[in-house]
């Protein structure tokens, strides 16, 4: 039998667990992973939280939200044997930053829109990074660069767009249907894999190079 731990905030038992974890008397093989290791971890954790939600499965959601939550449990506790930080400094920085990017609900500003929630959000992100390291000189700033190709094509397109930076007539003047598209991203994908390319790999290299004219036009604007 396990023995029973005292009924205590479920948060503060799963520290002590991971701690544990990690002591000389824990697991072997938690003992020796680290930040690289486990990396990738929680990327397939999140994938398998959106299978769950959009199955509407609200136990497996319960339990991938809290196998993501294992991994922020399991760099904080390597953190914190590195003395670098731990869970309180990361909860504590993410609920002031909540209140502090969220001046219409914590503060007085007033706002007319979710635009003009998304326009502040973005001004106080801007100058939180001000003057630091993390400084984001571009509107282009800020993917990050391990996305998924097309996902990071989305959050660029974005980005050019609010920026002004998009070439004209940068739109297909072809009028397509979701199905009609999304049979042609497939069918591309597929013709790339025939030729023993990778679609994935192919649409990266096309994203840097935007990104690159982008960055180019943004200076000359």
């Amino acid at each position: 039998m396990f023995p029973k731990m005292k009924k205590n905030p479920a948060i503060n038992d799963l520290l002590k667990v991971m701690a544990r974890l990690r002591s000389p008397t824990g697991c072997p093989w938690d003992r020796e992973q680290s930040h690289m290791t486990l990396r990738r971890h929680a990327i397939e954790e999140v994938y398998e939280l959106i299978d769950a939600i959009e199955a509407r499965d609200d136990h497996e959601m319960a339990e991938e939200l809290g196998d993501l939550l294992l991994q922020v449990v399991f760099h904080c506790q390597l953190a914190r044997e590195r003395g670098a930080f731990d869970f309180e400094e990361v909860a504590r920085n993410i609920t002031d930053k909540l209140i502090r990017r969220h001046p219409h609900v914590f503060g007085k500003v007033k706002v007319k829109d979710v635009a003009e929630v998304w326009t502040n959000w973005e001004a106080i992100k801007k100058a939180e990074k001000h003057g630091t390291k993390h400084a984001r000189h571009s509107a282009l700033d800020g993917i990050p660069k391990h996305l998924p190709a097309l996902l990071r094509v989305e959050k660029l397109v974005k980005k050019a767009e609010k920026a002004k930076v998009l070439a004209d007539g940068h739109r297909p003047k072809r009028k397509l249907s979701k199905a009609a598209l999304a049979k042609e991203l497939f069918e591309l994908a597929a013709l790339a894999q025939s030729r023993g390319w990778s679609a994935e790999e192919l649409l990266s290299a096309e994203t840097k190079k935007r990104e690159r004219e982008y960055r180019k036009r943004e200076k000359q604007s």
